[in-house]
């Protein structure tokens, strides 16, 4: 069964969030670094970047048509999506 378009949209607003910030929490900078800099911009930075990733890796799972009990397939590949345009991220950085 597939989901809503507006949910669908939701839910992958919500995993890239989720990524963004899991990902300033523990592979970003060092507490000290968020402590004397101010985490508020890198955190929103970071929730952005997993959103953009998110939606990256939902399309790409869209186009390649997979499928895995109705949307779950599309939703993993946001899950994906966002630790891999992260990742990139981070590297560039």
């Amino acid at each position: 069964m597939y989901t809503d378009a507006f949910v669908s949209f939701i839910i992958v607003l919500l995993i890239g969030i989720a990524a963004g910030l899991i990902y300033d929490r523990f592979l970003g900078s060092s507490w000290v670094t968020r402590q004397l800099g101010g985490s508020q911009r890198r955190m929103v930075t970071s929730a952005l970047v997993g959103i953009a990733g998110a939606f990256i890796g939902y399309h790409v799972f869209a186009l390649l048509g997979v499928v895995i009990s109705g949307s779950l397939g599309l939703f993993i590949g946001a899950i994906i999506g966002a630790a891999l345009v992260l990742w990139l991220w981070r590297q560039l950085r």
